[in-house]
């Protein structure tokens, strides 16, 4: 079989992957300097915003005329990257690159402004999470944690915290544990 006639030799091949590995690696770079909030519930302005990013990355990994077969290359790069990043989560130093760690944003009443600024969440987003949990006022919280995946949890009041819900988590030592 002829490659050519899909529009694809070896030299464009390797610079596909190439691409894509660059790229992959370029993006979870970005995430980690912009926190993990940047991706965890998007507007209509940020959906717009990806779709654009999705459109130049794929230009720049495919090249000036993409093909049929530098369209599978990459699409099939990015996969086996996903793929090995899932599996790498399951040690210590792929899973500290790729996850950003949870972070306590409120223990018991007190917003903790240090780690809101560090993680890219201002007051009123946590105040509106705070609503949508159904939280009347802050002393009914036991901690909001800032999830390595970008969610935010509210616990509440009402019982102790098991140090296992805690463990990892940055700021987990300003928690009351007697909830």
């Amino acid at each position: 079989m002829d490659w050519m006639e899909y529009g694809l030799n070896w030299v464009d091949a390797v610079r596909i992957v190439v691409s894509c590995v660059a790229f992959y690696f370029g993006i979870i770079l970005l995430l980690r300097i912009f926190g993990q909030r940047t991706l965890a519930s998007l507007s209509s302005f940020d959906v717009a915003a990806i779709i654009a990013i999705g459109a130049i990355i794929g230009r720049s990994i495919l090249g000036d005329t993409p093909t049929l077969a530098a369209g599978i290359l990459g699409l099939a790069t990015l996969l086996i990257l996903q793929a090995l990043s899932g599996f790498g989560r399951r040690f210590g130093f792929v899973r500290s690159v790729v996850n950003s760690p949870a972070v306590v944003l409120m223990a018991g009443a007190e917003i903790l402004t240090d780690n809101l600024s560090k993680s890219h969440v201002d007051h009123d987003e946590l105040i509106a999470k705070l609503r949508s949990a159904g939280i009347r006022n802050r002393d009914e919280v036991a901690c909001v944690i800032l999830e390595s995946t970008g969610q935010i949890s509210v616990i509440r009041r009402g019982g102790p915290i098991s140090e296992e819900m805690l463990t990892g988590v940055i700021g987990a030592d300003r928690v009351p544990r007697d909830g």
